[in-house]
């Protein structure tokens, strides 16, 4: 079974870090900051992949942490 990947996502007004595969976030933030802040935390913890998205919910960047089979070439992601 893989591990899930943590989201930091626009949730209304504010910002939320949500669990990959899951409607109910763990967190609600006030800044796209502090939640990204803390999805990065939290994959760190799992060593899976944090995945940052922006106001209109496309995703913008990627960060591994852990193991990772196939590392990409590009650094930027």
């Amino acid at each position: 079974m893989s591990k899930k990947n943590y989201h930091s996502v626009p949730w209304g007004d504010k910002w939320a870090v949500k669990k990959e595969g899951t409607d109910k976030p763990i967190s609600v933030h006030k800044t796209q900051a502090t939640a990204e802040d803390k999805t990065r935390v939290l994959a760190k913890k799992t060593e899976c992949e944090a995945v940052y998205h922006n106001r209109m919910g496309i995703i913008k960047d990627k960060d591994s942490y852990g193991n990772d089979n196939c590392p990409p070439k590009d650094k930027k992601y």
